[in-house]
């Protein structure tokens, strides 16, 4: 077999081949990992409705309410007992260290933090993943309180009531900005 010359025509076509190729396989992929990863992450949400609520025995995605905060707007979900409302939970998100976290809200009819389910982050692992609840005791000082007269922002900035991550304030503030967010959406949405 001879071997072919080595010039741009060549190297040109032997590298629009090889790209072609490429892009072919990871679209394939792209299209078969979509409905698993979307099914995983409806799931993820649906177990986290099921952390922050307090029992309910109807569907909580049935009507869910977007409510616009700033240049945001954010889903509440409502959940209920024999008609009566036990809870609501508010999805949100806020700019941290390493990209958006999302989270989801749980708020008693009252305004009360039930419980906070971190949905996706992208913090340091070490330091400003110690917002999920399974590195750290952090998320807890929240649970019980009421944003009316807790005030959520870092004491360290010298306006709040909450006790930053040591060495990753940033992401204890996005973290506060985002329930705060929620709680926004919370008062604004109408739980009755």
């Amino acid at each position: 077999m001879a071997k072919r010359e080595s010039n741009f025509k060549n190297m040109f076509v032997t590298l629009f081949l090889v790209t072609l190729a490429s892009s072919a396989a990871l679209g394939f992929i792209y299209e078969l990992t979509k409905k698993p990863i979307n099914d995983a992450l409806i799931y993820k949400k649906t177990l986290a409705v099921h952390i922050v609520l307090p029992e309910f025995d109807n569907d909580p995605f049935e009507n869910v309410k977007r409510v616009p905060v700033g240049n945001d707007t954010l889903s509440v979900y409502k959940g209920s007992m024999n008609g009566e409302i036990t809870g609501v939970a508010v999805e949100t998100s806020s700019p941290g260290y390493g990209g958006d976290i999302r989270m989801l809200i749980g708020f008693l009819p009252d305004g009360t933090i039930r419980e906070v389910a971190v949905l996706e982050h992208k913090e340091t692992a070490g330091l400003g993943d110690k917002i999920l609840k399974s590195k750290s005791d952090f998320p807890v000082q929240f649970e019980g309180k009421n944003p009316e007269h807790f005030r959520l922002a870092v004491s360290k900035d010298g306006n709040g009531d909450v006790d930053a991550i040591t060495a990753s304030t940033i992401s204890s503030r996005a973290y506060c900005a985002a329930l705060k967010k929620a709680y926004d959406a919370f008062k604004k949405s109408d739980i009755k």
